[in-house]
Formats: structure tokens, C-alpha cells, sequence
């Protein structure tokens, strides 16, 4: 975890002012429990266990936001299995989900040909595919994104995100390391800033540059 990062930070560069993000990795899917690769195309639903970590999240947010209807933003890719946990997050801190805000510089990175394909195939076929500390691609996948492309439109969208509100952003497992890096000073990796890896339902709040982790499956 980013425990730390400089005060004047990434913040002060995207001019987004004092205002909380709240980043959120979407619960389990039925991909993620059978161990393929989801890419952005095809809908990932999640599983029962994937749901009971969408409503422990919901419910530490709601704590976190001290009970009543929050006064903040939604935003989540669009994919299916972001906006099934944006909706059980939403409810938890009396949000419209029909406020949800949808945008797809915060989807996946792309992951081309190998979308739906088992993990276990590909490794077999192509080798290591995974930086073991990093936990993260050390390839880029055929006909997808590496990191860079996936900091490129994620750093897009902070430049147009209203300054001053909270956000809760709901997104995806290498998307939400590069955005909480961008945001809490993370780690280099293949030329961006990199949070490390948290589990699908996890979330984090990050103010001032700093990290907080807030529940983590598991």
C-alpha cells in the first residue's frame, strides 16, 4: 500500500483541490473466480461471493461517510461487472444509481486476443506473463494495452473531473493501481506511477496524496 506520498503530490497537478477519491475494485467475477482473463467485451457478472464483497464494501463506505445520503459523485467504467458494484455501493450510501456517472477512460486495460481465455492456457503457450512482484503484465497482450496506455486516458480524465466533491470511483484491478499511483505517489513500473495490487472488493480513500485502505476481501 501507498502509506505515504508528497502533500503537494499528483493532486495538485490534476488541480483537483481538497476533495476525497474513494477507488473502488469491483467485486469477484465469474472470469475471475474460474481464472480467465475478462478484457472489456464480453459481461463478467458477479458471482454470490462476488455480491456479499460488493455489500462489505457498501457498508464500510456508509460508515466512512458517517450514515445518510453521501454527498459525493459516482463514477465507474462501463462494464458490466463495474456497474453491478457501483449499483450495491450506491444503495448502501442512499446514491441514485441512475446518477452514475459512466465514463471509458476508466475501463480495463485491454487485453486483445487473450480476452476469455483461461490464464493458465496463456502461460503455458507464451510463458511468465506476470511480473511477480509487481503482479502485474510484463507484455504487452496481443492486440491490447500496456500500463502507459491505461495511465494516457486515465491521467485524460482527472484533467476533466470537477474540482472540490468527492469522488467514489469504481473500476478495475490494474486501472485502479495506475488512477490510486497517479493520486498517492505510487511506485514506478514500466514508466508510470503503480499502486500495489488489492483484491477484487477492496476499496481505499485517498486525500491529500495519501492512502488509506479502507476493506479488503479476504
Amino acid at each position: 500500500m501507498t502509506e505515504g506520498g508528497n502533500d503537494a503530490g499528483a493532486l495538485s497537478a490534476y488541480r483537483l483541490g481538497p476533495m476525497r477519491f474513494f477507488i473502488a475494485r469491483h467485486a469477484e467475477t465469474v472470469h475471475n473466480a474460474s481464472g480467465r482473463m475478462q478484457g472489456n467485451e464480453a459481461h463478467a457478472p458477479l458471482t454470490h461471493r462476488g455480491i456479499a464483497q460488493a455489500h462489505a464494501m457498501g457498508e464500510r463506505l456508509a460508515v466512512q461517510l458517517g450514515g445518510g445520503p453521501a454527498a459525493l459523485d459516482i463514477w465507474a467504467s462501463p462494464a458490466g461487472r463495474t456497474l453491478q458494484t457501483a449499483a450495491i455501493l450506491a444503495e448502501h450510501i442512499g446514491h441514485d444509481y441512475f446518477d452514475v456517472r459512466i465514463d471509458p477512460r476508466l475501463r480495463e486495460i485491454e487485453v486483445g486476443l487473450w480476452a476469455g481465455r483461461l490464464y493458465a492456457d496463456i502461460v503455458a503457450e507464451m510463458g511468465p506473463i506476470l511480473c511477480p512482484d509487481r503482479r502485474s503484465f510484463t507484455v504487452r497482450p496481443p492486440g491490447g494495452e500496456d500500463h502507459r496506455d491505461v495511465a494516457a486516458r486515465v491521467a485524460d480524465w482527472l484533467t476533466e473531473v470537477p474540482a472540490g466533491r468527492d469522488l467514489l470511483v469504481v473500476t478495475h484491478g490494474v486501472t485502479s493501481r495506475v488512477l490510486r499511483g497517479l493520486l498517492a505517489s505510487g511506485a514506478p513500473f514500466q514508466g508510470v506511477a503503480f499502486a500495489d495490487s488489492l483484491p477484487q472488493g477492496s476499496i481505499v480513500a485517498v486525500e491529500n496524496g495519501r492512502e488509506t485502505l479502507l476493506h479488503a476481501n479476504g
